[in-house]
C-alpha cells in the first residue's frame, strides 16, 4: 500500500519531532527541527551528529521515495538540538523522515505533537531495531508522551509499564497510522520477558559448612567475598549459587538492570527480571572490566549493577587492571572521561572472587604435593594490592573435602532455606536503615552498630594485635551486624565480633 499525498505551495515549512539519544544509560531528549526554505534543492544537516546520523539523510531520502511519498524538492535545514549533544546511530532516521513528512505535509504536524520516534530505516522504508530502547522508553514515559519504536523493540518498550507502545515495521505504516487511514493498536507485551531460569541448588555442593556459611552471610549483608584453596574445592560451584541466595529484585532495580543490558545490546532479555551474574576471564582488559572505548560504553562491573561479579583465579588478573575496581566497590560507580564524553555508569555489584593458594595451588596440602618456594609463594600474592583486599569483607580458606560420589543431602542446606534466612536479614535491615549493611556510611555505621563499651575496647584491641587500618574495622562491624540480623538478635554481641574477625586476615 503506497500513499502519494501531494505538497502544496505555501504550506507550513517547519515541522518538529521528538526522539532521544544515548548517553551512557541515560536517554537524553532530542528535538528533530526540520525547515523547508526556497532555492536550489539541497539538504544541511547540523546538530553534533556523527557519521551515521549524517549518512541518515540518504536513508531517508530513499526510504521516502521508495514508500512513494514525495521528498521536498526545496531547501531542506535539519537541527538535531540540543547542538552541544553527540548523536550517533542510526536511531534519528524515523524521527527526520517523520519530520520531512510533516514539513511538507504528508503528515498532520498535530498528530505527532506528543509523539517520541526511535528507529533506523532501511533504504526499502523498513524499519530495523536499534539499541538503547528501554532507557528512552523510561524517559518518554515521565515525559508523557507516546513511543513509536521498531516492532522488534516494542517487547524491551513495554518493560516501561505504564507507557503507550505503538510497534511499526515499516514507514508506511507510521504515516497510515498518524494520517488515519489505518490506526495502530498500541503493542501488548506477550510476557516472554518474564521467563526466569532457576538458580543451581546450594544443596548440590558436597560438604563445605563454613564456605556456605560464609556465602550465606556474604548474601544476607551484600558483602564482597573471597574464597581461597587448592584445586577443585568447589569455590566455582560456591560462587555461582549466590545469585540464588539473593532477594528478588525490586522493580525499580529490574529496570535499572535491564536498562543497561539495552544500552549493551544484550537484549531481548531470555531471563528478566534475574540478578546478574557476570564471570569475565582473567584475561580481560581495563576497558573490558569497568567500561571504556572512544564512545563509552558499559563493562563487566556495569553489566553487574544489583548482581554478582565473580573473579575467578583473581590472581591471574593484571594488577592494573584490578585496581580500577577500588573505586567501583566504595562508590558503587563509574565514572569514565574522554575528550567529548564524560559518562557515569552505575556499578553496584557484589564481589566475589577465587584464587589458589599459591602458584600451583596446593599450599597447605596434606599430601605435601606444593613444591612452589616461599619467594614465589609472596610473589604470586603480592599480586593483589593492600587496599583491594582491604574492600573484601569476608575472607576464607576453602579446605577440601572428602570425596564421596553420592554424598548424602544435608537438611536446610538447600538454596530455598537459605535465601528465606537471606531475605529476613535483608528485610530487618530495610526496615531498619533503608540499604544492605554493607552499604552503611559512616553515621550510619555510628548509629547502628554500636558496641557495649566493653565489647568496644575488646575490638580495638583485637584490631591493634591484627594490624587491621580503619576501614577494615568498619567492615567487620558491617559484618557483625549482618550476623546480628540473621539471628535477629537486637545488636551486636561479642560472639558476632569474634566470628566476624575470623574472615579477616591480619595485615589486611
Amino acid at each position: 500500500m503506497r500513499f502519494s499525498v501531494p505538497i502544496k505551495e505555501g504550506s507550513m515549512s517547519l515541522a518538529i519531532v521528538h526522539s532521544r539519544a544515548q548517553v551512557g544509560v541515560e536517554a537524553p531528549a532530542v528535538t528533530v527541527e526540520v525547515h523547508l526554505a526556497n532555492g536550489l534543492p539541497a539538504l544541511t544537516l547540523v546538530g553534533l551528529p556523527e557519521a551515521a546520523v549524517k549518512e541518515s539523510k540518504d536513508r531517508v531520502r530513499s526510504a521516502i521515495i521508495n514508500s512513494g511519498f514525495q521528498f521536498p524538492a526545496r531547501r531542506i535545514t535539519l537541527n538535531l538540538a540540543p547542538a552541544d549533544l553527540p548523536k550517533d546511530g542510526g536511531r534519528f532516521d524515523l524521527a527526520i523522515a517523520l519530520g520531512l513528512l510533516a514539513a511538507s505535509v504528508q503528515v498532520p504536524m498535530l498528530a505527532i505533537e506528543e509523539v517520541e520516534f526511535l528507529g533506523e530505516l532501511a533504504l526499502s522504508g523498513a524499519v530495523r531495531p536499534v539499541r538503547g530502547v528501554l532507557p528512552a522508553a523510561l524517559a518518554a514515559r515521565q515525559a508523557g508522551r507516546v513511543l513509536v519504536v521498531p516492532r522488534a523493540n516494542a517487547e524491551e518498550a513495554c518493560l516501561a509499564s505504564g507507557l503507550k507502545v505503538i510497534a511499526v515495521e515499516h514507514l508506511l505504516e507510521v504515516v497510515a497510522h498518524f494520517n488515519g487511514h489505518t490506526p495502530l493498536e498500541p503493542f501488548t507485551s506477550n510476557g516472554l520477558l518474564l521467563a526466569n531460569k532457576p538458580y543451581p541448588d546450594l544443596s548440590e555442593v558436597q560438604g563445605q559448612v563454613a564456605a556456605k556459611r560464609a556465602l550465606l552471610i556474604a548474601a544476607a549483608g551484600a558483602h564482597n567475598l573471597l574464597l581461597s584453596g587448592p584445586p577443585g574445592t568447589g569455590k566455582t560451584l560456591l560462587a555461582s549459587r549466590l545469585p540464588g541466595l539473593l532477594p528478588p529484585l525490586s522493580e525499580a532495580e529490574a529496570l535499572e538492570v535491564a536498562a543497561i543490558q539495552s544500552v549493551a545490546s544484550l537484549m531481548p532479555l531470555r531471563h528478566w527480571p534475574q540478578r546478574p551474574f557476570r564471570q569475565p576471564h582473567h584475561s580481560a582488559s581495563g576497558p573490558a572490566l569497568v567500561g571504556g572505548s572512544s564512545k563509552p560504553q558499559p563493562g563487566e562491573i556495569t553489566l553487574a549493577h544489583h548482581g554478582v561479579l565473580f573473579l575467578d583465579e583473581l590472581p591471574e588478573f593484571d594488577r592494573k587492571v584490578l585496581e580500577v575496581l577500588r573505586e567501583p566497590l566504595e562508590s558503587g560507580h563509574i565514572v569514565i572521561a574522554r575528550a567529548r564524553d564524560r559518562v557515569r555508569f552505575p556499578a553496584r555489584f557484589q564481589l566475589v572472587a577465587a584464587m589458589n593458594p599459591c602458584p600451583c595451588g596446593y599450599l597447605g596440602e596434606p599430601s605435601g604435593r606444593c613444591r612452589c618456594t616461599p619467594e614465589q609463594i609472596q610473589r604470586y600474592r603480592n599480586k593483589l594490592s593492600g587496599p583491594l583486599l582491604d574492600r573484601i569483607d569476608l575472607h576464607l580458606t576453602v579446605a577440601r573435602e572428602a570425596t564421596a560420589l553420592n554424598p548424602t543431602a544435608q537438611p536446610g542446606g538447600d538454596t530455598a532455606s537459605a535465601a528465606r534466612l537471606v531475605a529476613q536479614a535483608r528485610e530487618r535491615q530495610q526496615q531498619r536503615q533503608g540499604c544492605a549493611n554493607a552499604f552503611l556510611d559512616l553515621p550510619g555505621l555510628r548509629q547502628h552498630c554500636r558496641l557495649a563499651p566493653a565489647d568496644e575496647a575488646w575490638l580495638e584491641t583485637a584490631c591493634e594485635r591484627l594490624t587491621l587500618s580503619l576501614r577494615a574495622a568498619h567492615r567487620l562491624l558491617k559484618v557483625a551486624r549482618t550476623l546480628a540480623d540473621l539471628e535477629q538478635a537486637p545488636g551486636i554481641t561479642r560472639e558476632h565480633l569474634a566470628e566476624a574477625l575470623q574472615y579477616r586476615p591480619s595485615n589486611a
